[in-house]
């Protein structure tokens, strides 16, 4: 019997050109009204105890070609345990996944997906705890819930929010790891990040990309982390609601959390080059990087992306957008869809389970420089800024 392909549904892209029995050409679909795309999740069935060879040959003309070369697919058996596939090959264009599946069905990812019926169980789950407060703060262009999860009520507003472009799904695997952590009533750290700060959380900017199975943009082709400085009712609703909410709290702490294709790292970046840039805001980035790097191996400063020189931010981005707009101290944090180059794992590579732990990192991070935090935030309430 020939092997059988889909991919209709929540998350699902891929489309097949030709197939035989034990193998098949496949090509990524574009995101809706854009050019973007990378993200790739399929079902194979009926392929138990034989070797498959699937290619996929338009590689080459993806949004990131760098991020192919050392890149290993992910397969699950059951939607839970993604494995990398180490026979995973690049070459001209073409991303070669060459396995024998131990099961009759198996799916098969850029990285393990964080579906929308997850994201309603994880909003659903938290939202129905002691102390965790919901709201939507707006709709989709396809009616989906912008959903906010808030807790605390400390006089620190420290914003959460992830999964502007909807194929990096290990940011909604950290807001699970995040969510987790400040939901559990005996960990110290968050007790008192709940006493000293109010958070808001947003594990899931882009709902529609997610489930349309998008790299990188909304349901209009747009790239959401492309809005912040003019963002409409017509082509970025969802980060519109998003910035007026913050309009209304303020924000003193932001982190965007987001995925790379290309460095095989986590790393941290950050809004160097905006017009008003204090010597308050540097120093608190600096102090939180250098913290987490101490807190967690899983985190690195010495890769990372160009930095912007001064007056030449993309003022476009939330973070650079953020730090300008309210003074704050706000960052991007990228993980790998490959691997941590310096502390491989050769069964799962980057995982959902690493970006969590990553994620209870940040917010240990978060807390070490609560008083450094407290200090900077009162500087900026009385209008104490020094220019870098």
């Amino acid at each position: 019997m020939p092997i059988t392909i889909s991919s209709a549904f929540d998350a699902g892209n891929i489309r097949v050109v030709s197939q035989n029995s034990d193998s098949a050409e496949l090509e990524i679909v574009k995101d809706h009204l854009s050019d973007f795309y990378q993200w790739f999740h399929f079902r194979l069935a009926g392929s138990n105890g034989r070797e498959v060879i699937l290619k996929i040959t338009n590689c080459g003309g993806s949004a990131y070609p760098k991020g192919w070369p050392d890149y290993r697919a992910c397969v699950s058996a059951d939607r839970q345990e993604w494995l990398r596939i180490e026979g995973t090959s690049y070459d001209e264009g073409v991303l070669t996944i060459r396995f024998t599946p131990d099961e009759d069905i198996v799916w098969i990812a850029y990285f393990a997906p964080y579906s929308m019926e997850r994201h309603h169980d994880l909003i659903s789950s938290v939202a129905s705890l002691p102390g965790v407060s919901y709201s939507s703060l707006g709709k989709s262009l396809d009616g989906q819930d912008i959903d906010c999860l808030t807790f605390g009520e400390g006089a620190i507003n420290v914003w959460l929010y992830g999964r502007q472009h909807p194929g990096e799904s290990m940011a909604e695997w950290w807001m699970e790891g995040a969510l987790e952590k400040l939901t559990d009533p005996d960990d110290p750290v968050s007790r008192v990040l709940l006493t000293e700060c109010t958070l808001r959380v947003v594990p899931n900017m882009n709902p529609d990309g997610s489930r349309r199975g998008h790299l990188r943009t909304n349901a209009a082709g747009v790239n959401l982390n492309r809005e912040w400085h003019a963002p409409s009712a017509e082509k970025s609703p969802e980060v519109l609601c998003v910035r007026n909410a913050m309009d209304e709290t303020g924000v003193d702490f932001a982190m965007d959390i987001h995925g790379d294709e290309a460095i095989p790292a986590n790393f941290l970046a950050g809004f160097e080059g905006i017009p008003s840039l204090t010597e308050r805001q540097t120093r608190l980035f600096k102090t939180f990087s250098e913290t987490l790097e101490r807190l967690s191996p899983d985190f690195q400063t010495r890769q990372g992306y160009e930095i912007a020189r001064p007056g030449e931010a993309n003022m476009s981005m939330s973070t650079t957008q953020l730090a300008e707009r309210y003074g704050c101290v706000s960052m991007t944090l990228e993980m790998p869809f490959k691997d941590n180059i310096d502390l491989p794992d050769p069964l799962y590579g980057w995982s959902p389970e690493r970006s969590k732990h990553l994620a209870r990192g940040c917010l240990d991070a978060l807390h070490a420089i609560l008083p450094e935090l407290k200090t900077a935030t009162a500087e900026k309430s009385k209008g104490e800024k020094v220019d870098a």
